[in-house]
């Protein structure tokens, strides 16, 4: 318990818990840690300083993207969608039209989260563009903002365990199977998705229960969200042109740069100059953009910071290795030993496609000594890698859902990302895992 991940960590989560700022407790927590690993203050701080520069691009990319989903809004396509399904609804609108829709809505945000990972690659470059524009639809029909993030996540997290395209292709190919290569264990492409299929199925069946577990009416404002929206949404065919050019525009440059920066500024700059957004009010757009997603910036700027230092202590080798030796030869232990650390690991990280990497080369020989197959080696490695991402408050898979769902000001980080996809995803995942383990 003295292991500076795990008290950073902990401390990290309490902190976040008690509703003191992400940012705040992500420095404090790592300041403490680097204290606790033998770092003295001036070195912890240039740990933290030096790592901060590693965030700064997604930081940006998240500002970009904020500016390009404002000028989208005020296009009014996205308006004229909501108020189109609200027309529908009606005031008067049955139990069952709002079980349909609803269903709809939420089928609609898992397929668009799926395909973000492999069929059109954008990640979390989605959701503040599509998703601020429902919140009226979401409010008027008390639909939990909870089960929405939920479903939000599964489909970024489930989809690049499983399937080896996009997102997958790099997190189970280029990372998982060459750092399992590297560290001796012989693996082919199509054992990945085998043996990660139970982990998964463990957090399909953590997002059957978040259906039940969120199934009640839950009341938003409406103020703050009219407070976003436009004050006039001047809708005309010449908008929707510039709005599909300036939309394929943006992702085809980014999938050609591979920079959301590049494709959300031509974007931006496309609705400008096509009449969308006025010259003079252009500036009032992007200031609004930027400030939408700048806490979620900055949190990402502060993981990378905590990130730095707790590598700089070497505290996950300590804690791989104290685990190990205390364990022996029990393989159900040390399967559950080591999927709990890479909870703890890929939690205070943010990123399981940084956490493979560190675990790998210590987890795969501690399996081979233990006797486990291939396929369960496999399983413990991913499973410990992803084991965090949903559930992290510094982890794209929560940060994402809450740049769009708490664009009204009406949803907590914490409490309503964070917490809720760590019960429904991260609890199934470790059990699940655990079964892969002794089972494959």
């Amino acid at each position: 318990m003295t292991n500076p991940v795990v008290i950073a960590v902990v401390l990290m989560l309490l902190l976040s818990l008690m509703r003191i700022n992400v940012v705040v407790s992500l420095a404090v927590s790592a300041i403490v840690g680097g204290l606790v690993g033998g770092l003295n203050l001036m070195d912890t701080l240039k740990a933290f300083t030096d790592g901060l520069g590693g965030g700064a691009t997604i930081a940006l990319s998240y500002a970009m993207l904020g500016a390009f989903a404002v000028a989208i809004s005020r296009s009014g396509i996205t308006d004229l969608l909501a108020h189109r399904v609200i027309a529908q609804l009606g005031k008067e609108a049955s139990p069952t039209q709002l079980r349909w829709v609803k269903a709809l809505l939420l089928t609609a945000l898992l397929l668009v989260s799926i395909s973000s990972q492999n069929l059109i690659p954008v990640h979390i470059a989605f959701i503040p563009i599509l998703v601020p524009p429902l919140l009226h639809v979401m409010a008027q029909m008390k639909l939990d903002r909870r089960l929405a993030a939920c479903v939000i996540t599964f489909g970024l997290t489930a989809t690049y365990m499983l399937l080896p395209v996009g997102f997958g292709g790099i997190f189970l190919n280029d990372i998982l199977a060459q750092n399992l290569i590297r560290s001796g264990v012989p693996v082919e492409g199509p054992q990945l998705p085998l043996a990660m299929a139970i982990p998964v199925a463990g957090m399909a069946l953590g997002l059957a229960l978040a259906f039940f577990t969120y199934r009640k009416p839950r009341e938003y404002a409406l103020e703050p969200i009219l407070a976003i929206e436009p004050e006039t949404v001047e809708f005309t065919p010449r908008h929707l042109w510039v709005a599909v050019v300036a939309i394929v525009s943006a992702l085809g440059l980014q999938l050609y740069t591979d920079s959301i920066i590049v494709g959300a500024l031509v974007g931006f700059l496309i609705f400008t100059l096509g009449g969308v957004i006025k010259f003079h009010e252009s500036q009032d757009a992007f200031t609004q953009g930027v400030k939408m997603m700048s806490l979620i910036g900055f949190i990402m700027i502060a993981a990378s910071g905590f990130s730095s230092v707790m590598n700089a202590t070497h505290g996950v080798d300590a804690l791989v290795q104290v685990v190990g030796s205390a364990l022996g030869d029990n393989k159900g232990l040390a399967s559950f030993a080591m999927l709990l650390v890479g909870l703890l690991v890929t939690m205070g990280i943010g990123s399981s496609f940084s956490t493979v990497p560190i675990i790998a080369g210590i987890y795969v020989p501690l399996c081979l000594h233990l006797g486990f197959s291939p396929l369960a080696t496999i399983a413990i490695v991913g499973t410990a890698g992803a084991l965090g991402d949903a559930g992290s408050p510094a982890s794209d898979s929560t940060l994402g859902p809450t740049s769009g769902l708490n664009a009204d000001g009406q949803h907590d980080h914490i409490w309503d990302s964070v917490v809720p996809t760590f019960i429904h995803y991260n609890i199934p995942l470790l059990i699940f895992g655990w079964i892969a383990s002794m089972v494959l």
